[in-house]
């Protein structure tokens, strides 16, 4: 490994023990909270929208993101690793198939919408264990005896 990617990868690991990074993709509605310095003071200010665009570059990361605010498409990008960021958070999951949304910048209204993604992860878990508790070889005993 390059010696500057070794550095990179431990200023990764510092800067992620510090602030919880989600893992997201394109597509994704994501909250990003960020801090204004305004004055001597400082506040946290929201930005929420569709991720358009990631970009992967180890410490350089960013990524893309795209709301509609009084009728104008609103676009901004946030270093991934920014201590400027105070939070991100994912709203919910988008399904697309590609890995640049740029296409959305044309398109308004319910042209952009974006079909959510189902985790049905949780779903299965719950059918399997309702199989297992609904029929056990104790309940059918008592019910071939009470037959009886």
């Amino acid at each position: 490994m390059n010696t500057i990617e070794e550095i990179e990868k431990e200023n990764i690991e510092n800067l992620t023990k510090e602030k919880e990074i989600p893992d997201f993709n394109p597509g994704d509605t994501v909250k990003v909270q960020v801090k204004v310095v305004e004055g001597q003071r400082e506040r946290l200010q929201a930005f929420e929208g569709v991720c358009i665009a990631k970009k992967n570059r180890g410490i350089n990361s960013s990524f893309t993101i795209r709301k509609i605010s009084y009728g104008e498409g609103v676009e901004r990008v946030f270093p991934l690793y920014s201590p400027k960021n105070a939070s991100i958070e994912v709203i919910r999951k988008g399904s697309v198939r590609r890995s640049k949304l740029y296409y959305l910048r044309g398109r308004t209204g319910k042209k952009a919408r974006i079909a959510e993604k189902i985790d049905n992860t949780k779903n299965k878990k719950l059918q399997s264990n309702s199989s297992n508790k609904g029929i056990s070889t104790e309940n059918t005993k008592e019910k071939d005896s009470k037959n009886d």
